[in-house]
């Protein structure tokens, strides 16, 4: 860890008044030793997982961290607030703040050895030594491992104090994360410097699942389990969180401590950054309960099928490890059990998100997840399709099959066969819709319901409308079956046998029965009206899918948009006005980063250097397509940003409507104007809202009070700007 952190990064009189202040304060320090490239950027992306979940954790310990594209190198650093910050602990503001960065592709071993210094903060010890600690250095020293954290005196004999209490009134129960590591310090040999040097050397070989076996050899108390004459309770665990790098480690200590005081075998799979490697079936297998302390899914569930299971978040394991052990016990106790999706834990999607979402979100999530598994189908199968058009002439949908006519030396037969793989990409389109909704829904067994909705909705020409409702049903149906309280003895067949004949069967009824001519009817509909766009109806609805465009930036507005432009040439012969909305929804959706990268070129002085250089990545992000290439000047001055690029992105799309642009392909940028009907115009529409927003952004950033150049750009005075020249481009 000797790299990660030193002493220019330890700020022991921080004195920031909130997290927000705290993280930047923290930040600006790395961004003066040329560990960040971009402060806004990165402070955007530490917002960002801010907002999944707070990082307060009981004992006053904050840890602000994240995965971003503005990290050059994994890194730590520390600051000890004496006011303290409130990172929304249950126990109040936190004065022991890490900030916590790692790029977006870091590798394994400093990922492992992140997440060894999680595990170390649950050691009352070493939180101790570093509130003692008088020096920058001292503090980077313990933390890296290089000191024994010893307590102070009187620190020390207070944690005597409290641990003697504790064993008066059963601490141990509840307690919180805190007094649950208190609770397991053993021998006075294992020194918090240890621990960390321990847990850097298990970093190399962190595929290994983290096990904390119990108080060695012991007798088993009378409720250790329904084997306690031969064995202790045993349960194992799998923590997660959406980073991977601190919560997912910490849950596990916290768990395997609080075992140790309880007598409780347990052996935790950390499915963190670095990988994961399963848990020994036959430890599962033995097991007599089961802890999901997660906020993303469960990687494959079904292992732990037929389990007392306890379903929570990833920081009640941090906080409340004791009471989640006596209550898998007491469901052991009353031989609750679950089948291979629990009710109670939530499906893939679900658990993805916090349990407390409403109805609408998890619709949305639901939707989306289908859609993310539909779009490679749409983009390789409409490329193909557009290149076999491109080849083989506008004939090539009437040529016969490749497997009857095919000459090698015809360019005509090449562009038949590309014609032809296309089509039959386009065919799961409706299929894979419907399938991954439903396993967003209620996770792998929804698929064959799911498959078999969106291909009767394909066979009855219900479209993608039919896919939608053929999904949702399939989902419905696989999750009111999984309620269904079940014999022991049917449960091993239930995933293989009775869900898939059973919803398959009703999906199949309601689709081809109930509600397949009236979704019929409504697809033709629909196909109908976009057939008679014109004129003035036609332009106004360029403008507005544009706008949607460049609203969110790759949000869910912009999906919507896009999915409903894909939706309409997800055919073998999509209409003229299909392929005029997806022309005008990608020209719309290539506006904001083309704008914000001409702007930084013409008006360089108004932003900073790290958008500069950002500026130089967003020409490529605009040219292919891609709108996150904006998301990081939006992030910085969203008030200016978005409201600029969304009246280029409509003056876009109407123009893309009104010039008759077309587009078979879903995806490419400029890489596929050959492609394109009316290219010459495209290009000018693209150009025109490019000037717009270019225009609009740069008259709104120059009107401000302070600008950039403004700013103090001597060393001296801003420190954090000067390493900052000299960085490499990143994309953003």
């Amino acid at each position: 860890m000797s790299d990660m952190i030193t002493a220019d990064l330890v700020d022991l009189d921080l004195s920031a008044d909130s997290k927000e202040a705290a993280a930047r304060a923290l930040a600006e320090r790395m961004v003066a030793q040329g560990r960040v490239t971009d402060l806004e950027g990165f402070l955007a992306d530490v917002a960002a997982r801010e907002a999944q979940m707070p990082t307060g954790l009981d004992g006053g310990i904050g840890i602000p961290h994240c995965r971003s594209a503005h990290v050059t190198e994994p890194t730590l650093a520390f600051g000890r607030s004496a006011a303290g910050i409130d990172f929304g602990a249950p126990d109040g503001p936190a004065d022991l703040i890490f900030l916590i960065a790692a790029p977006a592709g870091a590798d394994d071993a400093h990922l492992t050895i992140l997440s060894s210094l999680a595990r170390q903060l649950m050691n009352a010890e070493f939180t101790s030594a570093l509130r003692a600690a008088d020096d920058a250095e001292t503090a980077a020293a313990l933390i890296r491992g290089e000191e024994p954290p010893t307590a102070p005196p009187a620190a020390a004999a207070d944690e005597s104090k409290g641990e003697s209490e504790g064993e008066g009134e059963g601490a141990g129960e509840g307690a919180g994360a805190e007094g649950a590591a208190q609770g397991a310090v053993s021998a006075p040999e294992d020194t918090a410097a240890a621990s960390v040097a321990a847990s850097a050397d298990a970093a190399a070989d962190h595929t290994a699942p983290t096990a904390a076996p119990s108080a060695p050899a012991q007798e088993p108390s009378a409720d250790a389990g329904p084997d306690s004459g031969e064995r202790p309770f045993r349960v194992v665990a799998v923590t997660s969180c959406p980073t991977g790098i601190a919560h997912t480690y910490m849950a596990a200590e916290s768990l395997e401590n609080a075992g140790r005081a309880a007598g409780v075998e347990v052996l935790v799979e950390t499915q963190g950054s670095a990988g994961f490697t399963r848990l020994d079936p036959a430890v599962i297998a033995a097991a007599d309960g089961v802890i999901f302390a997660h906020d993303v899914p469960v990687r494959d569930k079904d292992r732990f099928a037929g389990k007392p299971v306890v379903d929570v978040g990833v920081k009640a394991g941090i906080n409340r490890p004791a009471e989640l052990l006596a209550e898998v016990r007491e469901k052991a106790a009353r031989g609750e059990t679950t089948a291979s999706a629990p009710a109670s834990g939530g499906t893939p999607v679900e658990r993805a998100g916090g349990s407390s979402e409403g109805y609408g979100t998890k619709l949305r999530k639901w939707l989306m997840s289908g859609v993310s598994y539909m779009v490679p189908f749409v983009a390789a199968g409409g490329l193909l399709l557009a290149l076999g058009f491109a080849i083989g002439g506008w004939q090539v949908n009437k040529a016969p099959s490749v497997m009857d006519h095919f000459v090698w030396t015809q360019t005509d037969s090449w562009g038949a066969l590309l014609f032809q793989i296309g089509g039959v990409a386009f065919k799961f389109l409706v299929p894979v819709l419907a399938g991954y909704i439903a396993y967003g829904m209620a996770d792998r067994p929804g698929l064959v319901p799911g498959f078999v909705g969106g291909a009767i909705a394909l066979d009855i020409n219900a479209g993608f409308l039919g896919g939608l409702a053929a999904g949702l049903i399939a989902g419905g149906v696989v999750m009111a079956i999984q309620k269904v309280r079940i014999p022991a003895a049917l449960r091993g067949i239930m995933p293989v046998v009775v869900i898939p004949l059973i919803s398959s069967a009703i999906v199949g009824f309601l689709m081809l029965v109930v509600i397949g001519k009236p979704l019929a009817s409504a697809q033709k509909g629909l196909t109908d009206w976009l057939n008679g766009l014109t004129g003035a109806n036609a332009i106004l609805l360029g403008a507005l899918l544009g706008l949607m465009m460049c609203f969110d930036l790759g949000g869910p507005i912009n999906k919507v948009a896009y999915t409903f432009a894909t939706a309409g040439i997800a055919v073998s012969d999509p209409s003229d006005s299909a392929m005029k909305i997806m022309a005008a929804v990608m020209a719309a959706g290539m506006v904001p980063p083309l704008a914000m990268a001409l702007a930084t070129t013409v008006r360089g002085r108004l932003f900073t250097p790290a958008e500069r250089e950002n500026g130089k990545a967003a020409w490529v992000l605009g040219a292919s397509f891609i709108t996150e290439g904006a998301i990081p000047f939006a992030a910085a001055d969203p008030l200016r940003v978005i409201p600029s690029s969304m009246v280029g992105g409509a003056l876009t799309g109407a123009l893309s409507m009104a010039f008759g642009a077309t587009l078979r392909a879903p995806h490419g940028g400029i890489f596929v104007v050959p492609l394109i009907g009316n290219p010459f115009l495209y290009l000018i529409a693209i150009a025109a809202g490019v000037c717009a927003s270019t225009a609009l952004v740069v008259l709104l950033k120059g009107m401000r009070k302070q600008s950039p150049e403004n700013t103090p750009t001597d060393p001296a005075a801003n420190p954090a700007a000067a390493p900052e020249e000299t960085k490499q481009p990143v994309a953003a």
